[in-house]
């Protein structure tokens, strides 16, 4: 499985990581950086709040925008949608830590640090890197796991997505006190995308959760789908990508949920 692979190389990353710096010092250094622009809170206001990706390529699409100019793309963002979601895996989606860091520092828009976090010390990475939340999914973590990454984000100033792409995914997320939960309408095993998945899921979400949408979501068709699930946001990567004008797509998918 894609998810299996990418989770081995990303031990391998962290192990690196973990080499290069000293870990006590890196948890210092979280804890003193000042807290951005809070996620949470760009995504409770009412209407649909959107999550823009930056994203180079993935698993199953390949190089999706061979003429990444993060930059630019972050500053299209800045001026159209709530939150930007910045890949920073590097084998698998051509991401890196250092868009985060260089996003965040013209940037004040809330970012989200989107990986495959497997260890801690990613987390306290992030808060340094510039990110006002990080992504923690369910098919890797096993619950207790996931509570205490949940309570280091609260402990440092960050705000946690957690994604889920089924029921039993989602009980062990609540479980774990998830404040945000994220439906990922592309089964990570298979890469099969379905928007029926957050219709099925977001209907047993408690009301006091903040729910995305996440994968597959192209068109305005997509948008009046969605608007039949009890959501407040989606996360939008490939789409924005292959647009000419980010500005007016963004735009569009609110209008069309009002």
């Amino acid at each position: 499985m894609i998810l299996d692979k990418i989770v081995e190389k990303k031990k391998i990353r962290v192990d690196e990581l973990k080499a290069s710096c000293n870990f006590e010092e890196l948890v210092k250094n979280a804890k003193n950086t000042l807290s951005r622009a809070s996620f949470y809170e760009a995504l409770k206001k009412p209407g649909l709040s959107i999550i823009g990706e930056a994203k180079k390529a993935s698993p199953s699409k390949g190089l999706i925008k061979p003429d990444f100019d993060y930059m630019s793309i972050a500053e299209e963002y800045s001026k159209s949608v709530d939150a930007i979601s910045v890949l920073t895996e590097e084998d698998f989606f051509l991401g890196s830590p250092k868009y985060l860091k260089e996003i965040s520092g013209k940037i004040k828009t809330p970012l989200l640090r989107k990986d495959f976090i497997i260890d801690e010390i990613q987390i306290y990475e992030a808060k340094i890197l510039g990110a006002s939340a990080v992504l923690l999914i369910a098919a890797i973590l096993d619950l207790d796991t996931m509570k205490k990454y949940i309570k280091i984000t609260k402990e440092i100033g960050l705000d946690a997505l957690v994604e889920v792409h089924d029921m039993e995914e989602l009980e062990k997320t609540l479980e774990a006190g998830a404040e945000i939960i994220g439906i990922n309408n592309r089964n990570l095993k298979t890469f099969d995308v379905s928007l029926e998945t957050t219709l099925n899921i977001a209907k047993n979400i408690p009301e006091d959760k903040i729910v995305v949408s996440e994968s597959g979501i192209e068109s305005i068709e997509d948008i009046k789908y969605l608007k039949n699930a009890k959501i407040d946001a989606i996360l939008v990567g490939e789409s924005f990508m292959r647009t000419d004008n980010i500005i007016k797509k963004a735009q569009d998918f609110k209008k069309a949920f009002e």
